[in-house]
């Protein structure tokens, strides 16, 4: 029969999951022969099964026995060490620097557990890869959606992740898609983390932003600040679509055919709009990898005033010199989660921390194995969080 739900009153988000942490119970050890159910790894390396194995010690499940290797010829071979027959089989797939290795790694374990005769593949991909990729820019392809479809090839019938760069992308899946919020686990560690938060303003470091640092604005009952324009041309104009399509000299133009001259976008002067002003600043995103605009950004907020700057974001992706360009930045802390490994990059700069989000993936599992709903997960959670 499956699990009650245990009811909890009526609170804040953060409240909500304080209480899932509090209740050990929520998570009753599985014996994985009995209950069907088996949750691996797709990469053997230490920095990547790290997620891994807190979630199966939250389950009371142990880890399943495969191996995930690179043959001399750089190809990924997968062996699955045990019986998976008529199971669950959860996958956890953590996304390293070698993204497109990772990529193969986890279609060659679901096709392998797809031999094998598994009953059900779930893709646990807290950060899904590509993501940034899910629009047509010129002449390019939307590669998220081939993902998509590549997953759904190689034996996937549901996927768990966490904050998509774009919610529209579970559009792209033949099959459900559970997009988590990391936000309850950021929020509550504002409020427990950030000495005087009360005196807080939430920063959107572009109008794209705004809507997420609104809801956190809200939850909080703090101010809301957005920082627009720019301080000069970048080659990120070209991604905007600016200069789409390239202009073209000669151009042949059918007789008759005068189309109206679109002008060229063109941004403003960087400004915030907000008093930030003897206030701390905290910038809130879904991804920080290439930092130089939240270095800008906090450039730009301490001229304004701003005493101490924070940064959280779900996916800390931290690429190339990211850790030094934060060390030596405006920048007081940079909180993420640990959807993506970034144990190096910590090395490299103590102001970076972590939050850990494995209690909301473990109780995912729990549920989807159980056939419980998945709404409490996502109880007072909006469509911006």
């Amino acid at each position: 029969m499956p699990r009650k739900l245990l009811l909890l009153p009526p609170l804040s988000v953060s409240s909500t999951f304080r209480a899932l942490r509090a209740r050990p119970a929520a998570f009753p050890t599985m014996n994985a022969a009995r209950t069907g159910y088996r949750v691996f790894s797709a990469n053997s390396t230490a920095a990547c099964t790290e997620l891994a194995k807190r979630i199966t010690e939250r389950l009371g499940a142990e880890l399943g026995k495969s191996v995930v290797y690179q043959e001399t010829n750089g190809e990924t071979r997968v062996e699955i060490k045990e019986s998976v027959r008529g199971q669950d089989i959860f996958i956890i797939q953590t996304i390293p620097r070698d993204v497109n290795t990772a990529v193969m790694e986890l279609l060659i374990m679901a096709y392998a557990l797809k031999t094998a005769c598994a009953r059900n593949i779930i893709g646990v991909i807290p950060y899904f890869p590509y993501s940034k990729q899910s629009k047509m820019r010129k002449r390019g392809s939307i590669v998220c959606k081939l993902l998509a479809s590549m997953l759904a090839k190689a034996g996937l019938t549901h996927i768990i992740t966490m904050d998509l760069h774009q919610k529209e992308i579970q559009g792209f899946f033949s099959f459900p898609v559970d997009n988590l919020r990391a936000s309850p686990f950021l929020l509550q560690y504002i409020q427990e983390e950030i000495p005087n938060y009360r005196n807080a303003v939430i920063v959107a470091k572009s109008p794209d932003a705004a809507k997420r640092a609104q809801s956190y604005a809200e939850r909080l009952r703090l101010g809301l600040a957005v920082i627009h324009g720019e301080a000069q041309c970048t080659e990120l104009d070209m991604d905007d679509g600016r200069h789409s399509p390239p202009m073209v000299k000669n151009a042949t133009v059918h007789p008759g055919l005068e189309l109206p001259l679109m002008m060229a976008k063109e941004k403003p002067p960087i400004t915030v709009v907000g008093d930030v002003g003897g206030r701390i600043a905290i910038i809130v995103d879904d991804i920080i990898d290439d930092v130089e605009s939240f270095v800008a950004a906090a450039e730009i907020l301490k001229e304004r005033g701003a005493y101490k700057i924070y940064v959280m974001a779900t996916h800390g992706i931290l690429s190339a010199d990211a850790p030094r360009l934060i060390e030596e930045s405006s920048i007081d802390e940079v909180v993420v989660t640990n959807t993506v490994p970034h144990e190096v990059q910590k090395l490299q700069c103590p102001k970076i921390k972590t939050v850990d989000i494995s209690l909301i993936l473990s109780e995912a599992i729990r549920r989807i194995h159980n056939g419980e709903s998945m709404a409490y997960l996502f109880r007072n959670i909006t469509v911006d969080d």
